[in-house]
């Protein structure tokens, strides 16, 4: 038995110190075009010059990142097969979905690094007569259930950090789900939808030029690039509040942890060269520098505070 075991670990040793031998492959489980893809792209050129090997960026659309997330879960976990995971597929789907979500993110894959993370936005059409959060806490409460917000999909960050909105400030606005940005700035730029809950990299263009109102920001600080937009938190009933999107490379689960350390390392540096930094920061985006354990800390803290919103809020799939 302790000679099977000695064998197991001098051969997964060995495995990890000739790896990569060949091309990696990056899976990005949305179209091409999006922050996702983006971030991908920026991370597999560094990657290729730090391991000294082709990285391949694949798309794998469908189900809301879902599908690119299986082909990861069911890869072989040598280290030639890793996702580019965002916060909704890896940690919300299932809560939402879990008879269709074939994965646990905890436990079914492989925690490798954060790539990055960033706040959200509250805005709204131009026309909406309220020009700060008390005024709009003010008026929902006004009217009840007559305001509505749109998000990208139900069961996405945007909506969990909405209907926590919702739930700490006592206000009751109605959810409209859509199935990307584009449409959501469209009905606000045209007076059609009320509210939305926005990437912030997506909204602060608008915001800049006029064309919508903003009322707050989801992290605990103001964002440099729209220092005149509150924090949520600076709201008394709001105090705690600090949500942000985030995307993570993630690799199978019982990925030999040699590979898992090396490719923290290579993508720690990667997201932290100046030029990748920079590139980030212009987009309203933190670049990720923890470990490996401190990158399933994280997690598990995310995950644990998506449970609680989902349970209150009892959100479900239409």
């Amino acid at each position: 038995m302790m000679r099977a075991l000695v064998l197991f670990l001098f051969c997964a040793a060995a495995q990890a110190q000739e790896w990569p031998a060949r091309p990696v492959t990056m899976i990005v489980p949305f179209t091409p075009g999006g922050n996702v893809d983006f971030a991908a792209r920026l991370v597999a050129e560094k990657l290729r010059q730090g391991l000294k090997q082709s990285v391949i960026v694949e798309n794998v659309a469908g189900a809301g990142g879902v599908v690119g997330v299986t082909r990861t879960v069911q890869a072989a976990p040598d280290g030639y097969t890793i996702v580019m995971g965002a916060d909704s597929p890896i940690s919300i789907a299932y809560l939402i979905t879990p008879r269709t979500v074939p994965y646990n993110g905890l436990s079914d894959l492989a925690a490798v690094a954060l790539v990055n993370s960033g706040p959200m936005m509250i805005v709204a059409k131009p026309g909406l007569p309220a020009n700060t959060f008390a005024e709009l806490v003010s008026l929902a409460k006004a009217q009840p259930g007559k305001l509505n917000y749109g998000t990208s999909g139900v069961g996405t960050i945007l909506q969990l950090a909405m209907e926590r909105v919702k739930q700490q400030a006592g206000i009751d606005v109605v959810h409209v789900p859509y199935k990307g940005g584009a449409p959501i700035v469209n009905d606000l730029l045209g007076n059609q939808l009320d509210l939305a809950m926005l990437v912030a990299v997506q909204t602060v263009p608008l915001v800049k030029s006029g064309k919508l109102k903003a009322y707050a920001v989801t992290s605990k600080e103001r964002l440099a690039s729209a220092p005149e937009v509150p924090a949520l938190a600076e709201t008394p009933a709001l105090k705690d509040f600090d949500m942000e999107v985030w995307l993570g490379i993630f690799a199978p689960a019982k990925t030999p942890s040699a590979i898992v350390e090396r490719l923290n390392r290579e993508i720690n540096a990667a997201v932290n060269s100046p030029d990748v930094r920079a590139r980030f920061e212009e987009n309203g985006a933190k670049p990720g520098n923890l470990s490996v354990p401190q990158f399933r800390a994280f997690l598990q803290r995310e995950q644990s505070n998506y449970e609680r919103i989902v349970r209150a809020a009892n959100i479900k799939a239409e």
